[in-house]
């Protein structure tokens, strides 16, 4: 039997697709049905490595997690990384085929379509329900020809389609009434209602509203999922990380106890997600800065990996970031590089192929020992290893990097990798300085690890004289996903959206 389907469409970017996508996914799921996340191409710069060594896009790894199913690179066949403000690299069942401009895309994505729609049938048939998540918005004009993403794929499935809103960012109404008349008969027929999401405040205040938008559609609004601060889920995973990132934490009383973590906003940051965990730590304050002059009252300072490591390489040098980074090593601040960040505190960056860029090769900040090479080949591995740095016992991360990098005379390595995907290795990964305060890992989801993580603070606390504390950011997935079920199950008609797929709820 073929699976049911819903899919959620947004009014835009932002207005919260993937959490709603999960929400339904746990919801699904708790009610006993076997459930799996679909996206045909998703653009995103926050990307996770399978268990087979395939690379995806982080908010289908959320959703599979709401379901209590292993991810897997048919819930996002299509997976973009923006290399630059015009090109990308278009990563296709889990590997990269290639760097292509907007262009070129636009044009190679009629070629796409059946492996999208293969990925999609393999997961029909393996369960009762597949929730699907589109793209930016449906009524993008200039980029309907050729979708493969938002309504063609709706249509090619047979899909019923949701359309959800932001209205914490204003005009919500006139988003959905633009959308729906920029759609065609078919596609507005497709539509079976809408989803306001993220409303702060009294529900009865947009009544008025409401009853405006149903009579000027002729579409049912299903719910109002109110704005949430306590759920922890990650709601956003496209390339322009400014709803969840842009803006520095607020501290309403800076306490002096507290670790104070600056991580630089670099051009093409990737992985953002590699530092949730020390985000939401109590005790520290972790701030994402833009300027060189934004570099002061820190304790550590982490450069994050990059899509275009030597390019942004060169925006450092040029924006001053080289060299307050070396000031603040000179003062004992810890600095810390992850992936392309890892490179970059080395001495040279060597791209041969040009594979990043037209540079042949990057002078590094010379902070560490090493000097990396870029390859043709993209390495995508979960792994496991020994921490030698802070000897906080076995790792788990995953790889995602085209550098080979090679250690100096006076570099040693600081984790020993002894399993990639599932298979026995020895391999050497990351290094640091002689003082110990720089060091860098190509290892994804360090902080994760609640050992390491905690290791980690312990040495900044006492190398800065402040009092111990343990820690704080222990929470159980599990029960966040639940939570965010219970939300949304209570806001939203659940016995309409069951109707819509042909299903009793």
């Amino acid at each position: 039997m073929q699976a049911k389907t819903i899919m959620i469409q947004g009014t835009g970017s932002y207005v919260g697709k993937s959490v709603i996508t999960a929400a339904l996914c746990r919801i699904f799921t708790a009610d006993g049905y076997k459930v799996a996340p679909f996206k045909a191409q998703n653009m995103a710069l926050n990307s996770f490595v399978t268990k087979n060594g395939e690379e995806m896009g982080r908010a289908q790894v959320v959703q599979a997690e709401a379901c209590g199913i292993e991810p897997s690179v048919d819930m996002n066949p299509v997976l973009l990384k923006p290399s630059s403000d015009v090109g990308c690299q278009v990563i296709v069942m889990g590997k990269p085929v290639g760097n292509m401009d907007s262009v070129t895309y636009h044009k190679h994505k009629p070629k796409l379509m059946s492996i999208v729609t293969a990925s999609f049938n393999r997961l029909a048939e393996e369960n009762d329900i597949v929730v699907i998540e589109g793209a930016g918005s449906p009524a993008e004009i200039n980029l309907r020809e050729n979708d493969i993403v938002n309504m063609s794929i709706a249509e090619k499935i047979d899909a019923p389609v949701i359309l959800v809103g932001d209205i914490n960012l204003g005009g919500v109404f006139a988003w959905f009434v633009g959308t729906m008349e920029l759609l065609s008969d078919n596609e507005k027929t497709r539509v079976k209602g809408f989803l306001i999401n993220k409303f702060r405040g009294d529900r009865s205040l947009l009544e008025p509203a409401i009853t405006f938008l149903e009579k000027r559609t002729q579409k049912p609004v299903l719910g109002v999922v109110p704005y949430f601060t306590d759920i922890k889920i990650q709601e956003e995973d496209s390339v322009c990380i400014d709803p969840y990132k842009r803006n520095k934490r607020s501290f309403p009383a800076r306490d002096k106890d507290n670790i104070r973590i600056k991580v630089i906003y670099l051009p093409h940051i990737s992985n953002f997600t590699d530092f949730d965990m020390l985000e939401k730590e109590h005790g520290v304050e972790l701030e994402y800065v833009r300027q060189a002059d934004e570099l002061k009252h820190v304790d550590v300072i982490i450069i994050p990996g990059s899509k275009n490591t030597i390019d942004d390489l060169a925006v450092l040098r040029k924006s001053g970031f080289i060299s307050k980074i070396k000031e603040y090593s000179r003062k004992g601040v810890s600095i810390i590089g992850i992936c392309g960040g890892y490179q970059m505190l080395g001495k040279e960056i060597i791209d041969p192929d040009h594979i990043e860029t037209k540079k042949t090769n990057i002078k590094g900040m010379d902070l560490l020992d090493i000097t990396t090479t870029i390859k043709k080949e993209k390495q995508t591995y979960q792994m496991r290893a020994y921490d030698k740095l802070f000897s906080s016992g076995i790792i788990r991360g995953y790889e995602i990097h085209m550098g080979e990098t090679r250690l100096g005379n006076t570099a040693k390595p600081i984790f020993e990798i002894f399993k990639r995907s599932g298979r026995r290795v020895n391999i050497k990964d990351g290094t640091k300085s002689r003082n110990g305060k720089v060091w860098g890992t190509y290892i994804h989801g360090i902080f994760d690890n609640d050992n390491f993580r905690g290791a980690f603070l312990k040495g900044i606390r006492k190398s800065k004289r402040l009092p111990e504390r343990g820690l704080s950011n222990l929470f159980d997935k599990e029960q966040e996903y639940d939570k965010l079920a219970l939300l949304v199950r209570k806001s939203v008609d659940m016995k309409k959206i069951y109707s819509i797929m042909g299903l009793k709820c």
